[in-house]
């Protein structure tokens, strides 16, 4: 099988070409090398092609004889501000269309897997005691300069309980990198029923692992806390540290492209470890990994408005498609990579 993998040289799409290499695959990758400050390391036979996802040409000519396609490339991350809206649409909506363009002129009816994002949902799926399953809509500032960090129930006020997000539960992207990664999601699909093609979007959760970019405006919170100790100074933890999420290693999102890669189960899909944890006990697992026990965490109580509370995944439907699960747990994935190389 020969496969295009775009952002092929980065942090989840350099795992993915690993993975294919060593399956035995013939893989191309598409990728402008902009985030990039020393050459990557690709596995020997990868045909690199060095090129924004935006050139037309230089998409057709990488997808001329592809049998199927890993659209990783994007910009990501949540930004700095609104000045970098049109950025990202222009990376993850434009690139995207070129890319399918490309395809469409080929005919290409092959395997589609596309890279998506947990933060299309928004905030995760809540139960309150009296009405049940509930949509809480942005929490307002004047609760988040006063500490309080969870959202009400939209109805009555109440303290909501958390639950598992699954892929039927509605989309409600909160900034506008996860409006890029729905509309690309969107695109995508629009393309498997215009021509056959099967496609299936994975929505990553919080991916972490060596290789991951250094600490940068748009790097993931690991990476962030990751760096900070390097330079010998305390993660800074936001709001109160009791932010849920679920971090699943590269290694493990890689093979659940790989899976994907190798089967026709079409739709969207959640890709995460199913082991939730804190912003707070992910911070707390970095610094004793580190070694770091002089410097614990700060919980600064700062916050970001683009940011939600608690999202955690239901990684079942993975498991019933791929038979994609977890192999990476969380002590061994953070004590691994909290002496693991960053990218520059």
């Amino acid at each position: 099988m020969k496969v295009l993998v775009t952002g092929g040289a980065g942090f989840i799409g350099g795992a993915v070409v690993e993975q294919l290499v060593d399956d035995g695959a013939e893989v191309v990758v598409l990728d402008s090398l902009v985030a990039h400050a020393e050459p990557p390391d690709l596995p020997d036979g990868v045909d690199l092609r060095v090129a924004d996802l935006r050139d037309p040409d230089a998409v057709a000519q990488a997808a001329g004889d592809v049998d199927a396609v890993c659209h990783q490339a994007a910009r990501v991350g949540l930004g700095v501000d609104l000045g970098d809206v049109a950025d990202y649409v222009s990376d993850n909506g434009l690139g995207t269309a070129v890319l399918l363009r490309a395809l469409w002129r080929r005919r290409f009816v092959g395997r589609l897997v596309v890279a998506s994002s947990m933060v299309v949902y928004g905030e995760g799926r809540y139960r309150c005691a009296w009405h049940g399953v509930v949509a809480p809509g942005p929490r307002s500032v004047a609760d988040l300069d006063t500490g309080r960090f969870e959202p009400p129930c939209p109805r009555c006020g109440a303290q909501l309980a958390w639950d598992l997000v699954d892929e039927d539960a509605p989309t409600d992207p909160r900034n506008v990198y996860a409006a890029t990664k729905l509309h690309a999601e969107h695109l995508s699909f629009a393309y498997g029923r215009e021509t056959g093609s099967a496609v299936c979007a994975l929505r990553y959760h919080n991916v972490y692992g060596p290789r991951m970019p250094r600490d940068t405006p748009y790097a993931g919170v690991a990476s962030i806390f990751r760096s900070a100790l390097a330079r010998g100074d305390a993660p800074r933890v936001f709001e109160d540290g009791g932010q849920l999420r679920d971090f699943v290693h590269v290694r493990d999102v890689a093979r659940a492209n790989v899976l994907a890669l190798g089967s026709d189960w079409t739709g969207v899909l959640n890709v995460a470890s199913g082991e939730p944890h804190t912003i707070l006990e992910m911070a707390d697992a970095l610094c004793d990994a580190f070694a770091a026990t002089s410097h614990p965490p700060i919980v600064t109580g700062d916050y970001r408005l683009g940011d939600v509370r608690h999202v955690v995944a239901s990684p079942a439907r993975a498991v019933d498609a791929l038979g994609f699960e977890s192999q990476v747990g969380f002590a061994a994935g953070m004590a691994e990579f909290a002496h693991a190389p960053l990218r520059i």
